[in-house]
């Protein structure tokens, strides 16, 4: 346990009351009167929310501890997952944005029910609502816990209560404006405090960023290979050239271009044109992170930390390396990443819940009896007042319900090793299928509601089944198999069922993917920044 300084207690506490302040006031300042409001901000983000929001959704203890775990027990190619990441923010930025965005998809699920039909939309609404609460939610109110207990010396248990209460206040209250405008504070919060933390681990090995990053190279030279052979003992979860051509492309695609918790905040944006150059600004930044969640894990294993798993290597760095009044602001951006991330994902859980399952089930009014859900801007003006503060008192009694199931069961995580790994690869359980129904949906003119049906069905027990039948394949490589086998018996199905387009075809012109210029030059610096990484540590 550390312990803290005067100053570190004082910067914490600030930072936990002035942030809970703020993100009450927008709560109650902000529109709420229509679902629309509420779930989606009434589609006002601009560039800056959305970027700033994309990054503190995804940076969590997850990354934190979770990467740095990884990058203690792998090394640096566990910053593929970041450095892919930037490149896939470009691909969905400029080919999924723009039809999610003229379409007026508002949720995934929605979108599902536009292409397909209302049981593919219900099936993958239950499916993720299942995955955010008791893989997203759980793991990463554990791994923030974990942190605190480990560094602060705060019980497990009293920890992730605390978690759930900081994040859940202003997340359940407000809504997604709430969500992404403490999201902007939180994201640079977090930045600074995980720079700090390596700016003071890298001078203490060196005498300085740079000669720090050195003598990690010249001491541990085995942690920077970023392609792995399959003679290192971490191939299993990251295997060699693969991870740049195989299954890594179906983890981040699912991610950042289906999952609700990251791409909603995209779906509420101003326009298109705010959307792609947040985007664009979000994959700047992933590009940079490997040096905030990567190398104190890596810096733990060259200075021989004694820890008893790699989860431990960040609160050991942050014990032992950053200073009085430092650790203050590295421990507040610990809880500003576990917190913006928790409350991304129980907003976006009780949307999905709302809007794509309570809604359609139990809300059907008269003039909806024999009418599909096609959008919620669309059919918002079938709801009365009455019905619209219902489904908003139903998405924070859901968010709420949410939180109380992820501290029952967080507890119960304490025996994983490496929890980041633990959570790419049961969420890739459902990845592979789901990117399938959303690629052929978007892409291929003849996909048929009856194959996305049966990609919904196989999702999960072809990957439990690959899991299980062939434990010798690594499980980045399962995920891509897992997706080859679904697209091709999609495709097998719509042959036979549509000599033409499918009637629910999407049709787009393909100028609708002109990016401005202001995008285009960012997606150059992150691709050449991308490719002279690989280029130094191959």
């Amino acid at each position: 346990m550390l312990n803290l300084s005067t100053l570190d207690l004082s910067i914490i506490v600030i930072w936990i009351i002035g942030l809970l302040a703020f993100g009450i006031y927008v709560s109650l300042t902000s529109k709420k009167e229509t679902a629309n409001d509420y779930f989606l901000a009434s589609n006002s983000l601009p560039w800056w929310a959305v970027g700033g929001s994309l990054i503190a959704a995804n940076i969590s203890a997850e990354q934190f501890i979770g990467m740095s775990g990884s990058g203690y027990a792998v090394g640096f190619a566990i910053a593929a997952y970041e450095l892919m990441a930037a490149i896939t923010l470009l691909i969905v930025a400029k080919f999924f944005l723009p039809i999610f965005l003229q379409k007026e998809i508002y949720t995934m699920p929605q979108f599902l029910e536009k292409r397909y039909d209302h049981r593919v939309r219900t099936g993958l609404a239950i499916f993720w609502v299942l995955l955010f609460v008791f893989v997203n939610i759980t793991s990463v109110l554990y791994l923030g816990s974990l942190a605190l207990q480990t560094i602060m010396g705060i019980p497990l248990i009293y920890a992730i209560i605390g978690l759930a209460i900081y994040s859940g206040t202003y997340a359940v209250t407000g809504g997604l404006k709430a969500v992404a405008l403490t999201d902007v504070i939180q994201v640079l919060a977090l930045v600074l405090g995980g720079f700090v933390a390596t700016y003071m681990v890298l001078d203490e090995i060196g005498g300085g960023v740079i000669s720090g990053l050195s003598t990690m190279i010249a001491k541990a030279p085995e942690k920077f290979d970023m392609i792995l052979d399959k003679s290192n003992p971490e191939y299993m979860n990251l295997p060699g050239i693969s991870v740049l051509v195989g299954g890594m492309w179906i983890a981040n695609l699912y991610y950042w271009g289906t999952n609700q918790y990251i791409i909603q905040k995209s779906l509420a944006s101003k326009s298109l044109d705010d959307a792609q150059t947040g985007t664009a600004m979000a994959a700047i930044i992933k590009v940079i992170l490997p040096l905030i969640v990567v190398i104190p894990g890596i810096a733990a294993y060259v200075l021989k930390a004694d820890i008893g798993k790699p989860d431990e290597a960040y609160p050991w760095v942050v014990s032992n390396y950053v200073g009085s009044g430092f650790k203050g602001i590295a421990i507040a951006a610990l809880i500003a990443a576990i917190g913006s991330s928790v409350a991304a994902i129980v907003n976006s859980a009780s949307t999905i819940f709302s809007l794509d399952i309570y809604r359609p089930l139990f809300m059907k009014n008269d003039a909806e009896r024999n009418q599909s859900l096609s959008s919620l801007e669309n059919n918002s003006s079938l709801l009365t007042v009455k019905e619209e503060r219902q489904l908003i008192r139903v998405g924070k009694i859901s968010g709420l319900v949410f939180l109380f199931i992820g501290v029952l069961i967080a507890p119960s995580l304490g025996n994983l090793g490496q929890a980041f790994q633990y959570i790419q690869e049961y969420t890739g359980f459902i990845s592979p299928g789901v990117l399938a129904i959303f690629i052929l949906g978007l892409f291929w003119k003849k996909t048929s509601t009856n194959a996305a049906f049966a990609g919904v069905l196989l999702a999960i027990p072809l990957s439990v089944g690959f899991k299980y039948l062939t434990p010798g394949i690594p499980f980045l490589d399962r995920m891509g198999l897992c997706f080859l086998l679904i697209a091709f018996i999609m495709v097998l199905i719509s042959v036979y069922e549509n000599k033409n387009d499918d009637p629910k075809a999407i049709y787009f012109d393909a100028s609708l993917f002109k990016t401005s210029t202001i995008f285009n030059v960012l997606a150059g610096i992150v691709i050449a920044a991308v490719a002279v990484i690989y280029t130094l540590f191959w």
